[in-house]
């Protein structure tokens, strides 16, 4: 008696599948998972572009600035340069992240990816590390395509009209452009989607991994996934601030702008505040960088300032129930994390696994809200020229604390978490293994 061939998911693809060659439908879904996340992103800058007022930028830099902040979201490269001929010099830099944009991109290029294998339990390490191969690298090609459309170069008037004249006959009209750096950002770029896809299997539940890792998924899922939670519930309450502001303060267009580019920097600075960690930084002027108005104040001071719980709280009282906040969304991720470990974890491993779990996430928090812009304009090399011509805006983590503060409220919150879990469920039993088969 023959047997009936088992699901796709209890092993190996067939080689075709409705007549599509396997190895052709796998290209497709890789491209498919590329071209979501960047079109996501795309979409997302746009519009955050268009509500700060970048459609009305002249000579049609729209476009180019689309794609300009699509590749810093991604983790690529600008460089923001500018030319003055023999007089003058303009200088300008941003290195800033839009996270909105990085955010929805990673979020939907994981989901993509993660679709063709939600009905397997495991999968070949080979075939995990050719899905994601051709997703890099059909991701890689359509960053490179991108990164040739983002240069542009804007005029610069020195605000005099007799200053604006001469230099035009001298050929001194000073210019301030940006393009990317294709082979730093090609570079970054592949670290930025390997990152995104590794972290994809990480906190998926469904996701399948090989037979040799299976063994690791208990000890790394629960507290990953309880990290993502933190992060997206912090953009959730984020977004709703956000919303309440476009409904209530007068100045919808900048509120959206924010939310569409900026939300998860002010969020996720949010939940590093409430910990306890702290960023250094300052504003010189103005580079229409929206902030919060504490956050404002206390960068506006001469001179780098630490912005933390107390310099903000000083500025506005009601900054210090960030910690609240703090407290209850972490408490509550230390719970899910060990309801969904196996029940016989001990506490202190709940503990130590929260523990470095928030450490390592503070770390990336700091690294991805740090913002250093400035720009300039200066006449024979003798400083920038008044009024508007120059600023800067520095922001940057304070890495050691971030990391202390993460570890310590992470062993806190695991025990507590610990502790609540073995109330809840029943003795024995395992939270967070799934059936064999299963997803």
């Amino acid at each position: 008696m023959s047997q009936t061939p088992g699901p796709a998911a209890a092993g190996p693809e067939n080689p075709s599948s409705h007549g599509v060659p396997v190895a052709l439908r796998h290209w497709g879904e890789a491209l498919g998972a590329a071209l979501a996340g960047l079109v996501t992103m795309a979409v997302t800058a746009a519009l955050g572009l268009w509500a700060a007022g970048a459609a009305g930028l002249p000579a049609g830099a729209f476009p180019s600035v689309v794609a300009a902040a699509v590749i810093a979201a991604a983790g690529g490269s600008l460089d923001a340069t500018g030319d003055a001929g023999i007089i003058a010099e303009a200088h300008a830099a941003v290195d800033a992240v839009p996270l909105s944009v990085t955010l929805a991109g990673a979020l939907v290029t994981a989901a993509v990816f993660l679709r063709p294998l939600r009905h397997r339990a495991v999968a070949p390490t080979g075939e995990l590390l050719g899905r994601i191969a051709r997703t890099a690298g059909c991701w890689l090609v359509l960053l490179w395509l991108i990164a040739l459309a983002a240069r542009h170069s804007f005029t610069v008037t020195v605000g005099n009209d007799l200053a604006d004249r001469i230099g035009a006959l001298l050929g001194s009209t000073p210019t301030v452009g940006f393009r990317a750096d294709v082979p730093a950002t090609l570079g970054y770029g592949l670290l930025w989607v390997l990152a995104i896809l590794v972290l994809a299997f990480l906190v998926s539940r469904g996701a399948p991994l090989s037979s040799r890792l299976l063994r690791f998924q208990d000890s790394v899922r629960p507290p990953a996934h309880a990290m993502l939670l933190t992060l997206l519930v912090y953009a959730g309450l984020g977004l709703l601030v956000g919303i309440a502001e476009l409904i209530t303060r007068g100045d919808p267009a900048r509120t959206l702008a924010v939310i569409l580019l900026g939300l998860p920097n002010l969020a996720w600075l949010a939940l590093g505040i409430g910990t306890g960690g702290a960023w250094t930084g300052h504003v010189d002027k103005a580079l229409g960088l929206p902030m919060p108005h504490a956050l404002q104040e206390v960068l506006g001071h001469r001179g780098a300032h630490t912005v933390d719980l107390g310099s903000l709280g000083a500025e506005d009282g009601r900054v210090r129930l960030l910690v609240a906040v703090a407290a209850v969304v972490l408490l509550g991720a230390a719970f899910a994390a060990a309801v969904r470990a196996p029940a016989r974890t001990p506490l202190w491993r709940h503990a130590v696994e929260m523990a470095v779990a928030l450490a390592l996430t503070l770390l990336v928090v700091g690294l991805l809200t740090r913002i250093d812009a400035h720009y300039g304009l200066s006449l024979i090399g003798v400083g920038d020229l008044g009024g508007d011509l120059g600023g800067a805006v520095t922001l940057r983590p304070q890495l050691w604390r971030l990391v202390g503060v993460g570890a310590a409220w992470g062993l806190v919150t695991g025990l507590a978490g610990g502790l609540a879990a073995r109330r809840v469920r029943h003795p024995g039993r395992l939270r967070g293994a799934r059936p064999p088969g299963g997803s």
